[in-house]
Protein backbone atom coordinates (compact mmCIF):
# COMPACT_ATOMS: atom_id res chain seq x y z
CA UNK A 1 0.00 0.00 0.00
CA UNK A 2 2.85 2.04 0.84
CA UNK A 3 4.69 1.14 -2.42
CA UNK A 4 1.58 2.35 -4.23
CA UNK A 5 1.62 5.61 -2.77
CA UNK A 6 5.04 6.70 -3.47
CA UNK A 7 3.99 5.55 -6.62
CA UNK A 8 1.30 8.24 -6.96
CA UNK A 9 3.13 10.85 -5.08
CA UNK A 10 6.23 10.40 -7.91
CA UNK A 11 3.95 10.16 -11.20
CA UNK A 12 2.16 13.22 -9.57
CA UNK A 13 5.50 14.98 -8.91
CA UNK A 14 6.57 14.46 -12.25
CA UNK A 15 3.53 15.80 -13.96
CA UNK A 16 4.02 18.71 -11.98
CA UNK A 17 7.32 19.08 -13.24
CA UNK A 18 6.36 19.17 -16.98
CA UNK A 19 5.19 22.96 -18.37
CA UNK A 20 1.34 23.04 -19.94
CA UNK A 21 2.62 22.83 -22.92
CA UNK A 22 4.54 19.58 -22.25
CA UNK A 23 1.55 18.10 -20.30
CA UNK A 24 -0.85 19.44 -23.58
CA UNK A 25 1.15 17.41 -25.64
CA UNK A 26 1.63 14.74 -23.16
CA UNK A 27 -2.47 14.59 -23.14
CA UNK A 28 -2.10 14.68 -27.38
CA UNK A 29 0.30 11.58 -27.24
CA UNK A 30 -1.95 9.33 -25.06
CA UNK A 31 -5.03 10.39 -27.31
CA UNK A 32 -2.96 9.17 -30.33
CA UNK A 33 -2.03 6.14 -28.68
CA UNK A 34 -5.66 5.51 -27.49
CA UNK A 35 -6.80 6.09 -31.05
CA UNK A 36 -4.77 3.82 -33.06
CA UNK A 37 -5.32 1.06 -30.78
CA UNK A 38 -9.13 1.20 -30.56
CA UNK A 39 -11.15 -1.81 -31.57
CA UNK A 40 -12.13 0.18 -34.83
CA UNK A 41 -8.64 1.78 -34.93
CA UNK A 42 -6.18 1.91 -38.32
CA UNK A 43 -4.30 -0.95 -36.22
CA UNK A 44 -8.00 -3.42 -37.09
CA UNK A 45 -7.34 -3.29 -40.60
CA UNK A 46 -7.30 -6.58 -41.52
CA UNK A 47 -7.71 -6.37 -45.53
CA UNK A 48 -8.85 -4.28 -48.86
CA UNK A 49 -10.51 -5.50 -51.82
CA UNK A 50 -10.91 -3.42 -54.88
CA UNK A 51 -14.41 -4.46 -56.57
CA UNK A 52 -14.44 -5.59 -59.76
CA UNK A 53 -17.67 -5.37 -62.17
CA UNK A 54 -20.35 -8.14 -61.56
CA UNK A 55 -20.16 -10.07 -58.35
CA UNK A 56 -17.63 -10.33 -55.54
CA UNK A 57 -17.98 -13.20 -53.63
CA UNK A 58 -17.09 -12.60 -49.39
CA UNK A 59 -16.63 -15.35 -46.59
CA UNK A 60 -14.01 -16.92 -44.91
CA UNK A 61 -12.94 -19.51 -47.40
CA UNK A 62 -10.10 -18.93 -49.55
CA UNK A 63 -12.25 -19.33 -52.50
CA UNK A 64 -14.04 -16.33 -52.24
CA UNK A 65 -13.03 -12.78 -53.93
CA UNK A 66 -12.81 -11.50 -50.36
CA UNK A 67 -11.28 -13.58 -47.83
CA UNK A 68 -12.48 -12.74 -43.88
CA UNK A 69 -11.02 -13.58 -40.97
CA UNK A 70 -14.05 -14.94 -39.08
CA UNK A 71 -17.84 -15.38 -40.02
CA UNK A 72 -19.33 -17.86 -42.44
CA UNK A 73 -17.18 -20.01 -45.00
CA UNK A 74 -19.42 -18.52 -48.17
CA UNK A 75 -20.98 -15.23 -46.65
CA UNK A 76 -22.35 -13.73 -49.49
CA UNK A 77 -21.39 -10.84 -52.40
CA UNK A 78 -20.93 -7.53 -52.97
CA UNK A 79 -22.50 -6.62 -56.54
CA UNK A 80 -20.60 -3.79 -58.46
CA UNK A 81 -22.53 -2.52 -61.74
CA UNK A 82 -21.95 0.75 -63.45
CA UNK A 83 -20.10 2.25 -60.60
CA UNK A 84 -23.13 1.14 -57.86
CA UNK A 85 -22.16 -1.55 -55.41
CA UNK A 86 -25.67 -3.36 -53.86
CA UNK A 87 -26.09 -5.75 -50.93
CA UNK A 88 -29.18 -8.42 -51.01
CA UNK A 89 -30.55 -5.42 -53.24
CA UNK A 90 -29.85 -2.48 -51.14
CA UNK A 91 -28.05 -0.03 -52.46
CA UNK A 92 -24.60 1.23 -50.36
CA UNK A 93 -22.90 4.07 -50.19
CA UNK A 94 -19.17 5.08 -50.38
CA UNK A 95 -17.21 6.16 -47.64
CA UNK A 96 -19.79 5.64 -44.94
CA UNK A 97 -18.79 6.33 -41.38
CA UNK A 98 -20.90 2.72 -40.62
CA UNK A 99 -19.90 -0.62 -41.43
CA UNK A 100 -21.23 -1.92 -44.91
CA UNK A 101 -21.71 -5.47 -42.90
CA UNK A 102 -20.64 -7.39 -39.88
CA UNK A 103 -19.24 -10.79 -40.26
CA UNK A 104 -18.73 -12.55 -37.14
CA UNK A 105 -15.99 -10.28 -35.99
CA UNK A 106 -15.11 -8.32 -39.43
CA UNK A 107 -16.68 -4.93 -40.13
CA UNK A 108 -17.19 -4.32 -43.99
CA UNK A 109 -16.54 -0.59 -45.18
CA UNK A 110 -17.61 0.29 -48.90
CA UNK A 111 -14.68 2.98 -49.76
CA UNK A 112 -14.05 5.01 -52.95
CA UNK A 113 -11.05 6.65 -54.28
CA UNK A 114 -11.18 8.55 -57.44
CA UNK A 115 -12.73 5.97 -59.46
CA UNK A 116 -11.65 2.62 -57.11
CA UNK A 117 -14.54 1.03 -55.05
CA UNK A 118 -13.05 -1.38 -52.67
CA UNK A 119 -14.21 -3.16 -49.51
CA UNK A 120 -12.15 -2.46 -46.57
CA UNK A 121 -11.70 -5.08 -43.70
CA UNK A 122 -11.58 -4.04 -40.10
CA UNK A 123 -10.93 -6.95 -37.50
CA UNK A 124 -10.72 -6.21 -33.43
CA UNK A 125 -8.03 -9.24 -33.59
CA UNK A 126 -6.14 -8.49 -36.45
CA UNK A 127 -2.18 -9.26 -35.84
CA UNK A 128 -1.03 -5.26 -36.25
CA UNK A 129 -3.47 -4.59 -33.24
CA UNK A 130 -2.57 -8.08 -31.16
CA UNK A 131 0.97 -7.53 -31.63
CA UNK A 132 1.21 -2.98 -31.43
CA UNK A 133 4.11 -2.37 -29.05
CA UNK A 134 3.78 1.34 -28.67
CA UNK A 135 5.04 4.35 -30.48
CA UNK A 136 8.17 6.47 -29.85
CA UNK A 137 8.91 10.26 -29.96
CA UNK A 138 11.51 12.89 -30.01
CA UNK A 139 12.00 14.61 -26.77
CA UNK A 140 9.18 17.48 -26.86
CA UNK A 141 10.92 20.75 -27.74
CA UNK A 142 9.36 24.61 -27.96
CA UNK A 143 11.35 24.81 -30.47
CA UNK A 144 9.27 22.87 -33.04
CA UNK A 145 6.09 24.75 -32.02
CA UNK A 146 6.98 27.32 -34.53
CA UNK A 147 4.35 30.73 -35.23
CA UNK A 148 4.70 31.01 -39.12
CA UNK A 149 3.12 33.87 -41.61
CA UNK A 150 0.35 32.73 -43.34
CA UNK A 151 0.15 33.45 -47.16
CA UNK A 152 -3.36 33.50 -48.50
CA UNK A 153 -3.34 31.76 -51.70
CA UNK A 154 -6.27 29.36 -52.69
CA UNK A 155 -5.39 26.99 -55.10
CA UNK A 156 -6.10 23.26 -55.83
CA UNK A 157 -3.04 21.26 -54.75
CA UNK A 158 -3.10 18.18 -56.13
CA UNK A 159 -2.35 15.03 -54.07
CA UNK A 160 -0.83 11.71 -55.02
CA UNK A 161 -1.86 8.69 -53.04
CA UNK A 162 0.17 5.45 -52.19
CA UNK A 163 -1.91 3.45 -55.22
CA UNK A 164 -1.08 6.15 -57.67
CA UNK A 165 -4.20 8.45 -57.85
CA UNK A 166 -3.88 12.28 -57.36
CA UNK A 167 -6.52 14.12 -56.82
CA UNK A 168 -7.17 18.40 -56.28
CA UNK A 169 -7.46 19.16 -52.67
CA UNK A 170 -8.47 22.97 -51.86
CA UNK A 171 -5.37 24.85 -50.07
CA UNK A 172 -6.00 27.92 -49.09
CA UNK A 173 -2.27 29.22 -49.05
CA UNK A 174 0.81 28.29 -47.19
CA UNK A 175 2.77 29.19 -44.03
CA UNK A 176 6.53 30.53 -44.33
CA UNK A 177 8.66 29.72 -41.01
CA UNK A 178 12.17 29.91 -40.23
CA UNK A 179 14.27 27.45 -38.56
CA UNK A 180 18.37 27.00 -38.43
CA UNK A 181 18.61 30.47 -39.48
CA UNK A 182 16.60 29.28 -43.26
CA UNK A 183 13.11 29.82 -44.85
CA UNK A 184 10.72 27.15 -45.30
CA UNK A 185 7.24 26.66 -46.66
CA UNK A 186 4.32 24.49 -46.12
CA UNK A 187 1.48 24.32 -47.88
CA UNK A 188 -1.99 22.36 -46.30
CA UNK A 189 -5.29 21.65 -47.77
CA UNK A 190 -8.84 21.18 -46.12
CA UNK A 191 -9.64 17.41 -45.91
CA UNK A 192 -13.68 17.42 -46.09
CA UNK A 193 -15.58 21.18 -46.32
CA UNK A 194 -16.24 22.33 -43.19
CA UNK A 195 -12.95 21.37 -41.27
CA UNK A 196 -11.94 23.37 -38.61
CA UNK A 197 -8.38 22.37 -38.95
CA UNK A 198 -5.76 22.77 -41.64
CA UNK A 199 -3.91 19.45 -42.73
CA UNK A 200 -0.43 19.25 -43.29
CA UNK A 201 1.32 16.26 -45.22
CA UNK A 202 4.94 17.00 -44.86
CA UNK A 203 8.56 14.66 -45.35
CA UNK A 204 11.58 16.04 -44.16
CA UNK A 205 15.23 14.75 -43.77
CA UNK A 206 14.69 12.39 -40.65
CA UNK A 207 11.94 10.82 -43.03
CA UNK A 208 13.36 6.73 -43.67
CA UNK A 209 15.75 7.12 -40.93
CA UNK A 210 14.27 7.77 -37.29
CA UNK A 211 10.40 8.59 -39.46
CA UNK A 212 8.99 7.06 -41.67
CA UNK A 213 10.01 7.03 -45.14
CA UNK A 214 7.07 8.54 -47.06
CA UNK A 215 6.49 11.15 -44.48
CA UNK A 216 4.54 12.30 -41.95
CA UNK A 217 0.79 14.33 -40.85
CA UNK A 218 -0.22 17.05 -38.76
CA UNK A 219 -3.04 19.55 -38.07
CA UNK A 220 -2.68 23.20 -37.34
CA UNK A 221 -5.65 25.94 -36.12
CA UNK A 222 -6.90 28.03 -38.93
CA UNK A 223 -4.99 31.48 -39.56
CA UNK A 224 -5.28 33.82 -37.15
CA UNK A 225 -4.01 37.73 -37.97
CA UNK A 226 -1.44 36.50 -40.84
CA UNK A 227 0.16 33.72 -38.28
CA UNK A 228 -0.53 29.96 -38.04
CA UNK A 229 0.88 27.89 -35.39
CA UNK A 230 2.68 24.88 -36.57
CA UNK A 231 3.30 22.40 -34.24
CA UNK A 232 5.80 19.88 -35.30
CA UNK A 233 5.53 18.00 -31.99
CA UNK A 234 2.31 16.71 -32.71
CA UNK A 235 3.54 15.29 -35.97
CA UNK A 236 2.59 11.59 -36.49
CA UNK A 237 3.07 9.10 -39.00
CA UNK A 238 0.05 8.11 -41.82
CA UNK A 239 -1.89 5.00 -41.41
CA UNK A 240 0.38 3.62 -43.54
CA UNK A 241 3.27 3.04 -41.18
CA UNK A 242 0.96 0.16 -39.33
CA UNK A 243 -0.89 -1.09 -42.38
CA UNK A 244 -0.89 -2.20 -45.70
CA UNK A 245 -4.51 -1.59 -46.24
CA UNK A 246 -4.70 2.13 -45.98
CA UNK A 247 -4.66 4.78 -49.14
CA UNK A 248 -2.75 7.58 -47.63
CA UNK A 249 -2.15 10.67 -49.77
CA UNK A 250 1.82 11.51 -50.24
CA UNK A 251 3.80 14.85 -49.46
CA UNK A 252 3.10 17.57 -52.70
CA UNK A 253 6.73 18.75 -53.86
CA UNK A 254 6.37 22.07 -51.97
CA UNK A 255 5.92 20.35 -48.59
CA UNK A 256 9.13 18.35 -48.64
CA UNK A 257 11.65 19.92 -46.59
CA UNK A 258 15.61 19.69 -46.43
CA UNK A 259 15.63 20.19 -43.00
CA UNK A 260 15.56 17.40 -40.21
CA UNK A 261 12.29 18.22 -38.39
CA UNK A 262 13.74 16.27 -35.31
CA UNK A 263 9.93 16.51 -33.30
CA UNK A 264 7.04 14.50 -33.42
CA UNK A 265 6.23 10.62 -34.10
CA UNK A 266 9.40 8.37 -34.91
CA UNK A 267 8.94 5.27 -37.47
CA UNK A 268 7.33 2.42 -36.23
CA UNK A 269 9.19 -0.93 -36.05
CA UNK A 270 10.83 -1.88 -39.65
CA UNK A 271 8.60 0.55 -41.45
Amino acid sequence: MLSRALSLFLAAGAAMALSSYENEVMEWRNNRAATLKAEDGWLSLAGLYWLHPGSNTFGKDQSNDLVLPDGSAHAGSFEFHTGKVTLNGRDLKPNDAAPALTVGRAKLFLIQRSGKIGIRVKDPQSDARRNFHGLEYFPISERFRITAQWVAEPQDLPILNVIGQTEPQPSPGYAVFHLNGHEYKLRPYIEVPGDKQLFYVFKDQTAGKETYGAGRFFYSDFPHDGKVVLDFNKAYSPPCAFTPYATCPLPPPENRLAVRIEAGEKKYGDH
